[in-house]
Formats: C-alpha cells, sequence, structure tokens
C-alpha cells in the first residue's frame, strides 16, 4: 500500500454505539455513505456498489479484512475494471459522549492516473465531506 494514506479525522457528539452502528449497518450507511445491497461487519464479507461523478459511475468492489467491534472496521477498496487495490479503514476512539472517528484510505495512488475521479484531490473531496459533513449531520440527529 502507500505511503502517502489519506485520513480525516473529525471528533462526533454522539456515543461510540450511534457510529459503530453507521458504519456496519447498511440500514444506517444508506443515509450518509452508499446504500449497499448488503453489508455485514465479518472478515471475509464482499461487497459491492456504484458511485463516482457527475459523468461517470463505477462499481466498486470491496472485502472486509479486520473487525474489531465498535472500535474498527476495514476493507479493500477497487474498481472493476481498473487497475489498483486500496484499503479503507475506520476507527472509533470513545471520549466519553463524543466519538472521535478517523477514516484513512490507503493505497488510493495504486489507481490509474489518467482518470480524474481517482486523483488523489477527489478522494481527498469526497472524504472529506462524506465524514465532515455526511456522517456529521448523520450522528447529530436526534
Amino acid at each position: 500500500m502507500s505511503d502517502n494514506p489519506i485520513t480525516i479525522e473529525r471528533t462526533f457528539n454522539a456515543p461510540v454505539e450511534k457510529l459503530w452502528k453507521a458504519i456496519t449497518d447498511k440500514n444506517e450507511m444508506k443515509q450518509w455513505y452508499f446504500d449497499l445491497k448488503e453489508f455485514k461487519p465479518e472478515i471475509g464479507f464482499e461487497f459491492q456498489f456504484y458511485g463516482g461523478s457527475d459523468k461517470k459511475q463505477y462499481k466498486h468492489l470491496c472485502k472486509v479484512t479486520e473487525v474489531v467491534d465498535r472500535k474498527k472496521l476495514s476493507y479493500s477498496w477497487h474498481y472493476e475494471g481498473y487497475e489498483g487495490m486500496s484499503l479503507v479503514t475506520f476507527e472509533l476512539f470513545e471520549e466519553g459522549a463524543k466519538t472521535n472517528v478517523r477514516l484513512t484510505h490507503n493505497g488510493v495512488d495504486t489507481f490509474p492516473k489518467n482518470e480524474p475521479d481517482f486523483a488523489r484531490k477527489s478522494f481527498e473531496e469526497g472524504w472529506t465531506y462524506i465524514i465532515g459533513t455526511s456522517l456529521k449531520r448523520y450522528s447529530e440527529k436526534s
């Protein structure tokens, strides 16, 4: 993997249980992340979804690689028909009634350089929005 991962870290006014459910329950995930047909926080579980830009959608192929209850979830992330393999990791740190979430996306530099949607800046902007805006909005609603 890359020596230069993308890392986004935010603290939310929500308990760790709520954030864990947000990243592991497909019904909760669709409210702030992607609408997955199936998802199980089990090592070896494979899932897929479409996402991308207004111009082009990409089939994401993912496989859960690590699960530490209420603390850590990792999965591989690559695109059907394209070279490259990356790893997405969510880490949760309980801070009283609040939860610190650290998202790390390692290996984005392994994707084709000639695809603008795979540019590092595109991933940084996407994850900043997903974690900093979408997950924040989801986690802090009653």
